[in-house]
């Protein structure tokens, strides 16, 4: 019987999560409320503070959860005796896999970033998760493979266009196949490298 509450309290913690994802990713944070959470994640309001103290609280919690999996992803396998060209295409395979296996984790890592809201515990994540991305870039750049601009510019070209992609594949007006994502990681290769 204990084991059931247990699994249970986890299953509608992640209900939460999972719902609140799906409408800060949608709406925003601001236009998100705690009674809509409670509703797309079929609980009481009352549920939600039972697991969080408040909105913010959820939305760090959710922040740090994605930001986590994010990082694990680009870092699995992450092949550092390589050369930077290969490094980058590893890099941007895993950006699709993660953009791929949670749309909404996705945009709303892109979308909540720099928010007001975050918590130092969130900042602290996203900075270590930037930190392996200057890393890449400012190794390519001694190297004189990478551009010698800043690498927060090279980083927000890259991703910029890479969540333009995701934007325009979601309306489908572009099919994502395997020749248009092999494109796009060579232009957004050529757009930071050194020629």
């Amino acid at each position: 019987m204990g084991g059931t509450s247990i699994i249970d309290t986890r299953g509608k913690r992640e209900q939460i999560l999972q719902a609140a994802l799906a409408l800060f990713a949608e709406r925003g944070f601001d236009a998100t409320t705690v009674p809509a959470i409670a509703e797309e994640a079929g609980v009481g309001a009352g549920t939600i503070y039972r697991y969080f103290e408040n909105k913010e609280a959820l939305v760090n919690d959710l922040f740090q959860e994605c930001v986590r999996r994010f990082s694990e992803m680009v870092t699995r396998d992450y092949p550092d005796s390589a050369r930077p060209r290969e490094q980058f295409r590893h890099l941007f395979r895993r950006m699709v896999q993660y953009a791929r296996d949670d749309l909404h984790a996705f945009y709303f890592l892109e979308t909540h970033s720099s928010a007001r809201y975050l918590d130092e515990n969130s900042r602290e994540c996203f900075r270590q998760l930037m930190g392996f991305l200057h890393e890449f870039i400012d190794k390519g750049k001694q190297q004189g493979i990478i551009r010698p601009l800043p690498s927060q510019a090279l980083i927000a070209i890259v991703y910029g266009a890479f969540v333009g992609l995701f934007k325009l594949i979601r309306k489908k007006e572009l099919d994502e196949t395997p020749e248009l994502l092999d494109e796009l990681e060579a232009c957004c290769w050529d757009a930071v490298r050194a020629h």
